[in-house]
């Protein structure tokens, strides 16, 4: 019997989540009056807009939940992934710090002065990625007539690797793991005096990733403003260096305090570095080695980010890992959709979260999870559908249908 025949889904309640007597300081950069100034440097963005909040209720009613709302960023400034929020927010603050520009700059219109254009032409861009990230980098520095450098893991999509190198990137793929290529791209940074763009923070390097993680935090503040006075019950979020994930979290918590949404952390089985790390008897950083062969290629992460651990071992209720088989099944729900319900085109990584609920709610093995999670007839759940079919090959032949391509 293969691997993939032997993983199952594992969960872990952090039971601890709900003991904090006191907001942690480290939440305090993804207040919702923090975010929303991002949400204001992102209308000096080219093509941005918020991205749909699309309501499933036959899905829901399916499943016996009150709502189900998933947030489709597949529309996000025509990259088909949610990572452009944070990827242009970072660059513009880092381009910014290094350039001498004073205060906090919040918009793009500095960038366009022919002295700062000449400036910026001298600088290069530096990043890991496993696609998504990537092509933000790149788009961006395109945008800003920098230069860019883009490293990718071993096994990346060819297409993945096409789509970053369309916007001028130099992309290569290295001999070895995201986590590898990361450390190459920072490697290098040091060397050559490049700008490394990462979202994985590490001592000496958390400004950035920080600035990262404000922009990702952007898209909870839209749902949120997209949902009015329906505040939901239950928040579903991948994982992979758990940037998104935490900037997520914090939000929610700076939001809603103690009465926020049951909070719950999802990733692959075979790159579940929080799922180890929570459950190692230390409760410190675990890195997961080798290849992660998963179809979630955003999530095929090793290592946790230390600052989005900080936040997640303390605040998140749940960590749960999956199996590729359910990644599929979502693909296959969103984009088949019961009758009555919206398409989404959600790829791997943007899947894995709703076709979790579907297994919690129709697999026997799962009752005791969905009896944790207290999900019942009256939960509202919110998804993030963080990418389309950023590998359109791939999603055709899961989901027997074409998307919209990259």
């Amino acid at each position: 019997m293969n691997q993939a025949a032997l993983e199952k889904t594992v969960w872990f309640r952090n039971d601890s989540a709900r003991d904090a007597f006191s907001i942690k300081s480290d939440t305090e950069l993804f207040s919702p009056d923090r975010i929303r100034a991002v949400r204001r440097f992102h209308k000096s963005v080219p093509r941005f807009q918020p991205t749909p909040l699309v309501s499933l209720p036959q899905l829901a009613g399916y499943l016996g939940v009150s709502s189900i709302h998933v947030k489709d960023e597949s529309y996000r400034c025509g990259l088909n992934a949610f990572k452009v929020l944070g990827a242009s927010h970072g660059i513009a603050r880092a381009l910014a710090q290094r350039l001498g520009m004073e205060g906090d700059t919040l918009d793009l219109s500095p960038f366009t002065d022919p002295d700062m254009r000449q400036a910026m032409r001298s600088v290069t861009l530096v990043t890991a990625t496993d696609g998504n990230h990537g092509r933000a980098v790149a788009w961006m520095a395109e945008q800003l007539e920098c230069r860019s450098v883009v490293f990718m893991p071993r096994g990346s999509s060819p297409l993945r690797v096409e789509s970053i190198r369309q916007h001028g990137a130099k992309a290569s793929v290295i001999d070895g793991n995201y986590d590898d290529a990361v450390e190459r791209a920072a490697g290098l940074a040091e060397k050559n005096g490049w700008l490394l763009i990462q979202d994985t923070a590490r001592p000496g390097y958390e400004e950035i990733p920080a600035w990262i993680m404000q922009g990702y935090a952007v898209m909870i503040d839209e749902a949120c403003e997209q949902m009015g006075n329906q505040v939901p019950s239950h928040v579903f979020a991948q994982c992979g260096v758990g940037s998104f994930a935490a900037a997520i979290q914090a939000y929610l918590i700076q939001k809603y305090g103690h009465e926020r949404p049951v909070f719950v952390v999802v990733e692959p089985t075979r790159a579940a570095c929080y799922f180890k790390s929570i459950t190692s008897e230390a409760r410190l950083p675990v890195r997961v080695h080798g290849d992660m062969d998963t179809i979630m290629a955003g999530l095929a992460c090793g290592e946790p980010s230390r600052s989005a651990w900080e936040i997640l071992k303390d605040y998140a209720d749940m960590f749960v890992a999956c199996p590729d088989a359910v990644a599929m099944r979502g693909m296959r729900a969103l984009g088949n959709p019961l009758p009555g319900d919206a398409k989404i085109i959600s790829g791997e990584s943007g899947a894995v979260t709703l076709g979790l609920t579907m297994e919690i709610a129709e697999n026997d093995a799962l009752k005791p999870l969905r009896e944790e999670l207290g999900m019942n007839a009256a939960s509202r759940l919110l998804f993030f559908s963080t990418e389309g079919d950023t590998d359109p090959e791939a999603y055709r032949r899961i989901v027997g249908a074409p998307g919209r391509g990259t």
